[in-house]
């Protein structure tokens, strides 16, 4: 999945491969959401842009890896309080102040699907794209087939950080 990534979407620009980090834990200890993120690719720009990587090999169920990816909203809809006892602080997003300080936005998901015939792998894109309707993050999914030869990612969720800020609660200030 790495190599046909970076081989097709980043023009085999291998340098990239330095940054990658795999079985990245995403953990809010309040809320009791952990998940483990198959890759994580930091792009080296100014504002150090970052990618996140699921790959299904088909094991799963259909249900387990929608909701797999419904973590992630859940994970990027997470704000918390910040601020001194007695001033005026402020919320921000738990991913922002203690995962990806640099990024500007949620990092976009990847989703490769393998290990079944690509018939099959484009019915399961298809069954995730109908589970994940309506997701405030953007997730990108393309077969691994399809991914090595170079052929474009299908969008099936969209950023919308307000929508996203509307759905989950905000922490009270103390």
């Amino acid at each position: 999945m790495i190599l046909a990534y970076t081989d097709t979407v980043l023009a085999g620009d291998r340098a990239y491969l330095n940054d990658w980090q795999v079985e990245v834990n995403h953990a809010i200890k309040e809320t009791g959401l952990t998940f483990n993120t198959d890759a994580v690719l930091a792009v080296p720009t100014k504002t150090s842009e970052v990618r996140l990587f699921e790959l299904d090999n088909g094991t799963m169920s259909q249900a387990r890896l929608a909701k797999e990816v419904w973590d992630y909203e859940r994970y990027a809809g997470h704000r918390v309080w910040e601020g001194a006892r007695g001033t005026n602080g402020g919320t921000y997003p738990f991913w922002q102040r203690h995962r990806y300080t640099r990024s500007e936005r949620f990092p976009l998901l990847y989703i490769v699907l393998a290990g079944k015939a690509e018939h099959l792998l484009d019915n399961r894109r298809q069954a995730l794209t109908a589970a994940v309707k309506g997701i405030t993050v953007a997730v990108w999914v393309n077969t691994l087939p399809r991914l090595r030869r170079g052929e474009p990612w299908y969008e099936i969720g969209v950023d919308n950080p307000s929508r996203r800020r509307d759905r989950y609660r905000e922490p009270v200030g103390r």
